[in-house]
């Protein structure tokens, strides 16, 4: 395998080729504009065979998306926050018709106000839309987990588009060392596209999206619910098929040294690296602390969460993005997972992050001490880390 140095950005560029996508329909937006840059320089040097659409908006971008797969060839697109909200209408769209396309996305805050750097509100804001997500850690994981999309979302019993996030800049934007596959290899990982369901052929005319009436939209909703409880069972195959064939291994869920834990921190996305020296740090002070990284969060790896955190006294969630009047969507779906457990740990969540502020160890360390706290009973459930309060206080007033 070629090592190369790349931006986040580009190894999904490179994911793309080496799945052999056909059509690539993109609108530029930061930070997820140097993905339809290096495709349309890819295609132009003739390494890559495919079709480039520059459209004219993120809606269009996903509507062109949805017309290729149609048809039945390998498609995929990129964007970032409020290029995703523009296309959040034609996201269901794309799951409800079943088509498996592949995006990747800059994690970038929403406005506003306007803000470039990186959290995971745009794709929190669309977990109920369909789509299986995938979050990279590390450029090595952005090429990879694509490519791994490809393979789940084809799948005969799934037939879902999915998403693979990377944090703005962070990623996106940041040269990391990639070891780049050899084409004869995914090619052997992928397969030949097959085309499993019905496609756009004017030798056979038909209708997609039909008008559907009452009688009938549960049953295609609920199928599309068993399919993301079919895609739990494929990705497991496929990350272990990937691992087979480059001996670099993935799981739905992580853990570090958590078997005997009592505080266990809950991460996904870039900021994991950070929270993973963290630990050891602590380790080495004799701290009992661990860290569950989440790797996909779409379907929700309910079980895998409950097995490998079932021993500690606290969950420490740290989330990236934040529901107003509430709080992070990754708390949120792990205390839904316990509700009906007994003698659960107690599961805080902690703000963090969010505009690209930097994560840093301290936050971490901060984060464990809280954490401490509540093991001994005094706790607040949610929690923000790293606020000014003074400058809150201010920006109030202003309003």
């Amino acid at each position: 395998m070629p090592m190369m140095m790349l931006k986040g950005n580009e190894s999904t560029a490179y994911a793309a080729k080496l799945a052999r996508v056909k059509v690539v329909p993109a609108y530029p937006i930061t930070p997820s504009t140097v993905f339809p840059e290096k495709v349309s320089e890819l295609i132009a040097n003739g390494e890559m065979d495919a079709e480039f659409l520059p459209v004219e908006s993120e809606h269009s971008a996903l509507s062109a998306a949805i017309g290729a797969a149609a048809t039945g060839v390998r498609t995929m697109t990129a964007t970032a926050s409020q290029g995703l909200a523009f296309m959040h209408e034609v996201l269901y769209i794309a799951s409800g018709m079943r088509l498996p396309i592949v995006m990747a996305i800059g994690n970038r805050a929403l406005a506003a106000p306007v803000n470039i750097w990186a959290d995971q509100q745009d794709t929190m804001a669309e977990r109920d839309s369909g789509w299986i997500h995938f979050y990279a850690e590390t450029n090595q994981e952005a090429l990879d987990l694509t490519i791994i999309a490809f393979k789940v979302a084809e799948n005969e019993n799934v037939l879902l588009p999915a998403l693979m996030g990377m944090d703005a800049f962070v990623l996106t934007h940041t040269m990391e060392p990639v070891n780049v596959p050899e084409q004869k290899d995914v090619d052997a990982f992928l397969g030949e596209k097959k085309i499993n369901y019905p496609v756009l052929d004017p030798q056979k005319p038909a209708t997609f999206g039909a008008f559907v009436f009452p009688e009938h939209y549960m049953e295609f909703k609920y199928s599309q619910h068993i399919a993301m409880e079919h895609a739990k069972k494929v990705i497991d195959e496929s990350f272990n098929q990937f691992y087979m064939t480059f001996k670099r291994k993935y799981s739905k869920v992580s853990g570090f040294m958590v078997e005997d834990a009592d505080v266990i921190l809950v991460t996904m996305g870039s900021m994991t690296g950070t929270a993973r020296e963290t630990v050891r740090k602590l380790r080495e002070k004799g701290e009992k602390v661990g860290l569950v990284k989440i790797t996909v969060f779409r379907p929700f790896p309910r079980e895998e969460i409950l097995e490998i955190t079932k021993n500690a006294d606290i969950i420490a969630v740290v989330d990236r993005n934040i529901s107003p009047g509430f709080a992070g969507a990754i708390f949120t779906e792990i205390a839904a997972s316990y509700s009906n457990v007994k003698n659960k740990p107690r599961i805080l969540d902690f703000i963090l992050g969010l505009g690209g502020r930097d994560v840093k160890i301290e936050n971490y360390e901060e984060i464990y001490e809280r954490a401490k706290k509540a093991k001994r009973g005094k706790f607040q459930e949610i929690q923000w880390i790293d606020v000014d309060e003074k400058s809150v206080k201010e920006v109030e007033g202003s309003l």
